[in-house]
């Protein structure tokens, strides 16, 4: 297979980097965008240990709003973007009363703003050059699920879900698939979004019963960016363990005070 030319942002760490990892595996390019320059000479080394082909890297805060327009011109310089991987994302906890503006923005900015304007970016790159490249956005089960503190987040990504599927609609008859990954509780030991014991052990519950690692999650985006995925776009691809099915730690009743709850009959089961 021809190797592509994958663009991952938030690539110095978690899943952003595992994603990168795969890809390099596959004997890829590999171009990670990340604002911490000493971690992405870590995960460069990394990538380029697992394979990647002319592996690169573009030191930029995507919260600047003239970010992603750069980003997309200085990947595309290196090669032209087959495959943009949208990684990069905060989720600080804020109770709701102590919102402001610049908490609210600094979150947004990022997680949902960001992705837009690189898929804008590219979009626009790649038809002038008929080029058909694939966007694979990843979201999050808080898309769904409000919690304490995460309203910016929670927002975010549920506004990423539905320009996920706004940008399937109008960049599919271009011949560019836009699709998300949405994932559960992921161990990603991250230094930028940091997460307590208590925090993770609360969130990680799932019927599979196990947590999240990045490779889960990249194997995913990996799938949605090959050929296999070639009539999918628009979809959001949820990789939780089965967290989003319901409420796992629910009793089975709630007996009224005092009922006898060892047997139950099968029409009272079937009721």
């Amino acid at each position: 297979m021809t190797a592509r030319h994958v663009v991952v942002t938030g690539g110095a760490s978690g899943i952003g980097k595992g994603t990168a990892r795969r890809f390099a595996s596959a004997g890829d390019i590999v171009t990670l965008v990340d604002f911490r320059a000493d971690a992405l000479a870590t995960a460069l080394a990394e990538v380029e240990a697992e394979g990647a082909l002319r592996p690169g890297t573009i030191v930029s805060d995507l919260r600047d709003p003239h970010a992603a327009e750069s980003v997309v011109a200085d990947a595309w310089a290196r090669a032209p973007i087959d495959v943009l991987v949208s990684a990069a994302g905060v989720y600080p906890a804020t109770p709701f009363l102590e919102l402001d503006a610049e908490i609210w923005d600094s979150v947004l900015d990022l997680n949902l703003r960001a992705p837009v304007l690189l898929t804008v970016a590219l979009a626009r790159r790649a038809i002038a050059e008929a080029r058909k490249p694939v966007v694979v956005n990843i979201g999050s089960g808080a898309a769904l699920r409000a919690r304490p503190g995460a309203a910016p987040y929670s927002t975010s990504k549920a506004g990423l879900e539905m320009a996920t599927r706004a940008s399937a609609l109008e960049l599919g008859p271009h011949g560019i698939r836009v699709n998300a990954v949405s994932p559960g509780f992921v161990a990603v030991a991250s230094e930028v979004n940091r997460v307590t014991e208590e925090y993770a052990s609360a969130v990680s519950p799932n019927p599979l019963g196990r947590v999240g690692e990045p490779d889960d999650i990249a194997r995913a985006v990996f799938w949605l960016a090959s050929d296999d995925a070639s009539w999918v776009t628009g979809t959001v691809l949820r990789v939780d363990g089965g967290s989003s099915t319901g409420a796992l730690g629910l009793p089975l009743s709630w007996p009224s005070p005092g009922e006898d709850t060892t047997r139950i009959t099968g029409a009272e089961r079937n009721a």
